[in-house]
C-alpha cells in the first residue's frame, strides 16, 4: 500500500507529488491519515527560499487527521484518554533530542535538533514526516492529543503551530491581568494572539496590519482596537496613536507576528518601561535591522524569540477551542480551501497575499 507526498523541490519550484510505501507501525507509534493541512506563513517563507530548508523534505506542519493504525502498547493519548483507530488527533511535528546542552538544562524549546525528523528527506523511511502528505508517521513517544468530535478540522488544523505558538509566546511574555498588548500582524498567528491575550486577561489588545480584511477578523477575535499601518505617514505618527490607545506610555507586551524585520525595533519602541516583546514571525535568515541597545537597557526591555512550544500547549489549545467554539468565528481563520492535488496553486495564491490562511483538504 502506498501514499502520496508533496515533496518540497526548492525555492519557488512546484511541489512534486510522489508515492511511497506506507511503513509498518512500531510499538507506541501511530500512522495518521491526514484530513486537513494548512499553509502557515512560515511554510510560505520556506517556499520563497527565505529560510534554509532542504529540498527533498515533506513540507507543512499544521495538520490534523484520524488514527489509521496504532502500534502495540499505545492505547491512550497524552492526557490518558482512551485512543483507538479512527479517532481524530493532533500532535507535535518536532521532537526534542533530550541529549543536547539545551535539553539537559531544561530548555527544550531551544533544542537545535528538534526539527531533524521533519527535514529528513522523504525518500528515507518512514517517509511520511510532514503535513503535505496523505499520511503522517508519528514515531514512538510522540504526544498525541485526542480531538473532541465537537471541534471541526477547520478549528483544530491550525493549532499545531499558530494557536499553540501564541499560547506559548504569551506565557513566556508573562502576560498579566490588566496588561496592554500590541499584536503586530493579523494573519493566522496574529488573530489567535488577539483572542488568547484577551482570555489571559489583557486590558486592551491592539492589532496592527496592512489589510482591512485581516484587521476586521482580528476585531472579531477580540482585538479592542485595530490600526491599518498603511494609513500613517511616519512611524512616529503610528507610535503616537499606539501609545494613546494603550493608555499613555505604550504596551506591556508586544507580539511580533508580521514576519517583517523592521517590526522588531518598532515593537520595542511601543513598549512601556519594563515591557516584554516576543518575536515569533521572523524566521528568515540574513535580514538585519538596527536596534538601539541603550534604549533597551535604560528602559529595562525584554526581547525574546519564540520558535516552538512544549507539547502541553497543544492540550491547552484544544481546551481554548472547546471553551470558545460558540463565542469566536473559528471557522473564519481558514479563508481558502484547496484539494491536496492543487498544492502549487495554493502556494502561489498565498505568496501573492490573496489568502488569510489556506488549507489543503485530503480526499478519502
Amino acid at each position: 500500500m502506498k501514499g502520496k507526498i508533496a515533496i518540497f523541490a526548492g525555492a519557488r519550484k512546484p511541489f512534486e507529488i510522489r508515492e511511497y510505501e506506507i511503513p509498518d507501525v512500531e510499538p507506541r507509534a501511530a500512522l495518521i491519515k491526514i484530513t486537513m493541512a494548512n499553509l502557515c506563513g512560515s511554510d510560505v517563507h520556506m517556499w520563497r527560499g527565505e529560510t534554509p530548508f532542504p529540498a527533498g523534505m515533506v513540507g507543512g506542519h499544521e495538520m490534523t487527521g484520524r488514527v489509521a493504525k496504532l502500534g502495540a502498547d499505545l492505547d491512550t493519548d497524552a492526557t490518558g484518554k482512551p485512543l483507538k483507530e479512527g479517532d481524530r488527533v493532533v500532535y507535535p511535528y518536532f521532537f526534542f533530542c533530550g541529549t543536547c546542552r539545551a535539553c539537559l538544562q531544561g530548555r527544550r524549546m531551544v533544542c537545535q535538533n528538534k526539527l531533524k525528523y521533519w527535514v529528513t528527506p522523504a525518500d528515507r523511511p518512514p517517509h511520511f514526516r510532514g503535513a503535505y502528505a496523505e499520511y503522517y508517521y508519528s514515531p514512538p513517544g510522540n504526544a498525541l492529543f485526542k480531538v473532541p468530535e465537537t471541534l471541526s478540522d477547520e478549528m483544530v488544523a491550525p493549532i499545531n503551530c499558530a494557536l499553540s505558538q501564541v499560547i506559548s509566546g504569551l506565557s513566556q511574555a508573562s502576560l498579566r491581568l490588566g496588561d496592554a498588548v500590541v499584536v503586530q500582524g493579523a494573519g493566522g498567528l496574529g488573530i489567535y494572539a488577539a483572542a488568547v491575550a484577551k482570555e489571559m486577561g489583557a486590558r486592551v489588545v491592539l492589532s496592527l496590519d496592512l489589510s482591512e480584511e485581516r484587521l476586521n477578523l482580528a476585531k472579531a477575535f477580540g482585538a479592542d482596537e485595530v490600526l491599518n499601518v498603511s494609513s500613517f505617514n511616519t512611524f512616529k505618527d503610528l507610535l503616537s496613536q499606539v501609545r494613546e490607545i494603550t493608555g499613555g506610555e505604550g504596551a506591556d507586551v508586544v507580539v511580533g507576528v508580521s514576519g517583517v524585520p523592521s517590526g522588531v525595533p518598532e515593537g520595542l519602541r511601543m513598549l512601556v518601561p519594563g515591557g516584554r516583546m516576543v518575536e515569533i514571525g521572523n524566521i528568515g535568515i540574513g535580514a538585519t535591522v538596527p536596534i538601539e541597545p541603550g534604549y533597551m537597557v535604560l528602559r529595562g526591555l525584554t526581547l525574546k524569540g519564540v520558535v516552538t512550544y512544549e507539547p502541553w500547549a497543544l492540550g491547552s489549545a484544544l481546551d481554548f477551542l472547546h471553551r470558545n467554539k460558540d463565542k469566536l468565528p473559528l471557522d473564519r481563520i481558514l479563508s481558502h480551501r484547496f484539494p491536496f492535488s492543487a498544492i502549487n496553486e495554493a502556494f502561489e495564491k498565498a505568496d501573492r497575499g490573496e489568502v488569510v490562511r489556506a488549507c489543503l483538504v485530503f480526499e478519502d
